[in-house]
């Protein structure tokens, strides 16, 4: 689940329309129409019901303590992952990230595509800014999934990021209705950063502050309360600018341990260029 080298907001590229799913890198389309999910990391379990609303504080809490964040323009960008057939169930978070077709999301690898399987998880939906059984926008559907091939095919941890093409809803795409985020590469280890997440115990997400620490060469570390199952995929987001309503994604939480195995310390793959190449292809393939 769940700073000073190059600073560097991808450029856009062309996009081509297709429908199957992708597993990036290699360039191999893949069938999802089988694939189902597998708990892994901090993605959360089916059947967990919603319990305490805890903590209920309405505005940001000391560094490295999670509160319930306001309803926000850049908060609205940041959601809850289903699958269609048990939408009462949301276990991974996504947030939008630009693109050229304005329609692509980033999470965790492990939240979209199931290694055992060998396919990416069918029928996935996102409900941005979902509170209380509900977002404004509704949920929108998940028409392609890419990932790394490393991922793909050995669970390699420094591979945990997975974009996520989605249809259009009601005419529109979704980076018309919310914007999105830039993505950032090379960003180093030591950044001030927001997390924004949905346990699976909750209705409502969670944030926190705090800045990152190097725990390897390929993986960024956090110190934040309370980021349980359900907050794999939750955007590290950096550089926040209110005049343009726009951050950066450093990382997302995953890799290392699935993104750890406490709830109050959590990890995410460095967005390396390999990551960027990830990003292209997305694109590319769309």
């Amino acid at each position: 689940m769940r700073a000073l080298a190059r600073n560097s907001v991808l450029p856009l590229t062309l996009v081509v329309i297709g429908a199957a799913a992708v597993v990036g890198y290699g360039t191999e389309e893949t069938d999802t129409n089988d694939a189902g999910r597998s708990s892994y990391g901090k993605s959360g379990e089916a059947g967990q019901p919603p319990q305490d609303q805890d903590p209920a504080a309405t505005a940001p809490a000391d560094d490295g303590s999670a509160y319930t964040p306001r309803h926000t323009e850049q908060n609205a960008r940041i959601g809850a992952v289903f699958e269609k057939s048990d939408p009462g169930e949301h276990f991974c978070t996504a947030s939008v990230v630009q693109s050229q077709g304005r329609n692509m999301l980033i999470t965790a690898a492990h939240c979209a595509y199931d290694s055992d399987a060998g396919a990416p998880v069918d029928d996935l939906v996102f409900a941005p800014d979902y509170r209380d059984g509900d977002g404004p926008t509704g949920r929108w559907k998940v028409k392609k999934v890419v990932v790394d091939d490393r991922w793909a095919k050995s669970n390699d941890e420094n591979f945990d990021v997975a974009f996520l093409v989605l249809d259009k809803k009601d005419g529109k795409q979704i980076q018309d209705e919310l914007g999105g985020n830039t993505l950032g590469i090379d960003r180093g280890f030591d950044d001030e950063v927001k997390i924004t997440g949905y346990p699976s115990s909750r209705d409502t997400p969670i944030s926190c502050r705090n800045r990152t620490t190097k725990f390897s060469d390929t993986q960024l570390r956090i110190q934040c309360t309370d980021f349980e199952g359900g907050t794999s995929g939750s955007p590290w987001l950096a550089d926040y600018d209110p005049k343009s309503q726009t951050g950066t994604v450093i990382g997302v939480l995953g890799g290392h341990e699935g993104g750890g195995d406490e709830d109050d310390i959590s990890y995410a793959a460095y967005f390396n260029d390999d990551i960027a190449t990830l990003y292209r292809r997305a694109q590319e393939k769309d």
